[in-house]
């Protein structure tokens, strides 16, 4: 699946581990071949901004509701979708996300209600949940398994 369009979408930025973690994946995806974009809310954005000033780990970073605009009036979709999600407002997103969009949906679920939140979730997609705030390796190693069987 070497080329195909990949949305990380994130969320509200509350949980820490979310900007690490979408900064690691974007840049391993990235240097896999896929085509990444990262759409986020306007804070998620400006905290993506800061921590990679000069674009070295994600190359296109864009605002998260236009892009779910762009989708609905068919202007653009994914092969893939990642959604990080820690609370009801990112769940939204996903489910959005689900109905609108013809990507494969992974649906990354953190912070401390992660188990309960993933519990939640109601479309088709594979979860990835990490019950983790603070140190994102548990997620990322779990990431990191998910990647190796995209690239399969």
């Amino acid at each position: 699946m070497t080329g195909a369009k990949v949305l990380l979408m994130m969320g509200c930025p509350e949980v820490p581990i979310q900007t690490s973690i979408v900064l690691y994946l974007s840049h391993k995806l990235t240097k896999l071949g896929f085509d990444v974009t990262v759409a986020g809310t306007t804070a998620a954005s400006k905290l993506l901004k800061v921590s990679d000033s000069d674009g070295y780990y994600v190359k296109k970073l864009v605002d998260l509701d236009k892009t779910i605009v762009d989708i609905i009036e068919k202007i653009t979709d994914f092969d893939m979708c990642f959604a990080f999600m820690h609370n009801d407002a990112g769940m939204t997103y996903a489910t959005t996300m689900s109905s609108i969009s013809q990507a494969r949906m992974y649906s990354v679920v953190f912070g401390r209600n992660a188990e309960a939140l993933a519990e939640t979730i109601e479309f088709d997609c594979e979860k990835i949940v990490a019950q983790d705030v603070h140190n994102p390796v548990r997620l990322k190693n779990k990431l990191d398994k998910v990647m190796g069987e995209i690239v399969i």
